[in-house]
């Protein structure tokens, strides 16, 4: 990818705030891990004494949340997308997919623009950016959504904070708030007060508190920046306490939260920004209202350019809802993994033990119908929009074992204060039934092929880890009839795995049973323990995918076409899948090389959408995604030094 973001080096007052956050360790981590938290720096000078174009869409995004939302910031700090109520509601903000004159977004500008700077405070989920004119004047912008206990709970609303304040002159600003409703087809009503605008749409309305001329917001004149101001967007509510109290507060608590809730990962010894960063980016992914876990907060993010491979993932996948709690309780964090439990729960019994979608609505809809929205671009101009999708309705046999894997840690961990017991068992036996049930028989599989059907291999592989856990849950209860029961049946689809999914002519195992073609999912083999990583086969089966579908150090999911021709892009998971079966087999150092290919194919601050292309590094598909936010913390967990080798 061709980046205008350069490192920065921090000011000494910001390296001692970070020594005293404990933000870092001498050492601990690498120069690819640097992107997280360190300050970023862009220059694109506008036209001297005016305020130029905006940046040009770019996946060089910063995402802001507190478990209730979240709002995509470029790096001129302008947000660009922003869906409200809920992840899967309507963008208020839809500029990242719409570049008309009629795109909505909130920037905050600086007249003649030279260079930017942009990070996150460490180990928080608050993003500050600076902009500076031609003339070295600047201003800071810090935008954050609010999240901190309060009232025995926490406290996480519809609100969006940018505190502005000038560090160096006296530079001009233009705000311009610009929200649409209905996806960007109807503008809102706008009343005013003496410090507050109200945006009117036809289901909710948006109330802006600001200590800011407000004349000068609504008609987007320049004025020059003396003094601090401070802008809360959210619920048409009257603030209880001033407007910059409330927004110091608001930020002070919110930057005490994350801090608390990231010193208490147990983080591996190398790369510690970077798995920081991956857990507070999948932490914000959490719908905790329900306990869902969104798979990405973009939709129509293009898998490859012109590809229209183009979906809407704004959803709770029960497998990559399950990647993430694996990853996060890989770091000793259980809470998000209780959250999701909740909404699981409410899955799995309303399943009655029949037919499970692979997704599911945050809010446990069903019915998820895919359309294309009108009149909006799409990123790039590369379209179509859509909204909904369409894999609601597939079949897609590994769920099962998603679902089991998911849950079966609640009933060994002591930690959790709601474990799995004798009374919850036989609601996740049913899930298992419906695992035996469907194994071997043909599914859109887990990369959710619209027009075909095979009896994917990596389905049969998670029925097999269904009844293989369910086994030792049973041991773990007491249960002896049932650990047998299920045992058996995961004994005998192991074999017959083995058997049917063995290609003799490729020396690999293929991705359906009989198959001949190849595909990463089959690396998930020694992730969820069907074989040994020793296994000649699976060796061979690593080699073989190296020479099919690596492009140097990127994996693409799959070599047959599918219903789009033959994907274009490498999937970021595989590639973090193929560094965990290097590491397995042995080319540890290979892994950790590839690794380091992977850091530095994250933005400038530290986050990675679905895809990378191999040939110019670009960054493609939905942003930012669980998946590869996932593979940065298992290669580190992976990989690393444990800390007793360096302390």
């Amino acid at each position: 990818m061709t980046k205008n973001l350069q490192e920065v080096e921090p000011k000494e007052e910001e390296l001692q705030q970070r020594s005293r956050a404990g933000d870092s360790i001498a050492g601990a981590a690498s120069a690819s891990d640097k992107p997280a938290d360190h300050p970023q720096a862009v220059t694109r000078p506008a036209a001297r004494g005016g305020f130029g174009p905006p940046a040009d869409p770019s996946l060089n995004l910063g995402v802001i949340g507190n478990c209730s939302f979240s709002a995509l910031i470029d790096a001129r700090g302008r947000v660009v997308w922003c869906c409200l109520p809920r992840f899967d509601g309507e963008p208020v903000f839809n500029a990242l997919l719409h570049t008309g004159e009629d795109a909505s977004a909130w920037a905050i500008e600086i007249e003649d623009f030279a260079s930017s700077k942009q990070w996150y405070e460490p180990n928080t989920a608050v993003l500050r950016t600076q902009l500076f004119d031609s003339a070295g004047q600047g201003v800071e912008i810090t935008d954050f959504a609010p999240r901190f206990y309060s009232r025995s709970r926490y406290f996480r609303p519809l609100t969006m904070v940018r505190r502005v304040k000038p560090i160096q002159g006296t530079p001009r600003v233009r705000v311009s708030l610009a929200p649409r409703f209905q996806w960007g087809s109807t503008p809102p009503q706008i009343t005013r007060g003496s410090n507050h605008i109200r945006y009117v749409g036809p289901d909710f309305a948006l109330r802006l508190n600001t200590d800011a001329p407000v004349s000068h917001v609504l008609s987007k004149q320049p004025f020059v920046l003396s003094r601090e101001h401070n802008f809360v967007l959210g619920a048409d509510e009257t603030l209880m306490d001033g407007i910059a109290d409330t927004a110091r507060h608001f930020e002070q608590e919110t930057i005490a939260y994350w801090r608390t809730w990231s010193k208490r990962l147990a983080i591996p010894f190398e790369w510690q920004d970077a798995v920081i960063r991956a857990a507070i980016t999948l932490k914000m992914s959490l719908y905790e209202d329900t306990g869902a876990i969104v798979a990405a907060m973009t939709t129509s993010i293009p898998e490859a350019p012109g590809s229209e491979r183009n979906w809407d993932y704004r959803y709770c996948w029960l497998r990559d809802a399950f990647f993430v709690v694996r990853a996060l309780n890989s770091l000793s964090e259980v809470g998000t993994m209780e959250d999701y439990l909740r909404w699981l729960a409410n899955v799995v019994i309303g399943s009655h033990g029949e037919h499970i979608q692979p997704l599911y609505g945050i809010g446990l809809e069903r019915e998820l119908p895919e359309s294309f929205v009108e009149g909006l671009g799409g990123y790039r101009g590369m379209g179509p929009v859509r909204l909904g999708n369409q894999a609601q309705e597939h079949f897609q046999h590994d769920v099962y074992g998603n679902i089991v894997l998911g849950a079966s840690q609640a009933f060994h961990d002591h930690r959790l204060l709601s474990r799995g017991g004798v009374a919850e068992f036989p609601h996740l036996e049913a899930v298992g039934e419906q695992a035996i049930r469907v194994y071997g028989t043909p599914d859109a599989g887990m990369w959710e092929l619209r027009t075909r059907a095979r009896v994917h291999t990596s389905s049969a592989l998670m029925s097999w880890a269904a009844c293989d856990r369910l086994a030792k849950v049973a041991r773990a209860l007491g249960l002896t009839d049932r650990a047998a029961y299920w045992h058996g049946h995961s004994s005998r689809m192991r074999e017959e795995i083995l058997a049917k999914s063995w290609c003799e002519e490729r020396q690999a195992f293929a991705e359906s049973f009989g198959g001949h073609e190849l595909d990463a999912s089959i690396l998930l083999m020694t992730e969820v323990g069907l074989i040994d990583a020793r296994d000649p086969r699976f060796i061979s089966t690593v080699e073989a995918m190296e020479k099919s579908l690596c492009d140097g150090p990127y994996m693409r999911r799959y070599e047959a076409a599918d219903d789009f021709g033959k994907p274009e892009t490498a999937f970021n998971i595989c590639t973090f899948w193929r560094i965990d079966a290097l590491a397995k087999i042995g080319r540890k150092a290979e892994a950790r090389q590839i690794f380091e290919t992977m850091l530095a194919a994250r933005n400038p601050l530290g986050l990675l959408s679905e895809d990378t292309h191999p040939v110019t590094g670009e960054m493609w598909g939905n942003f930012p995604q669980t998946y590869s936010m996932v593979g940065i913390i298992n290669a580190a967990v992976r990989l690393s030094a444990p800390w007793d080798s360096c302390i």
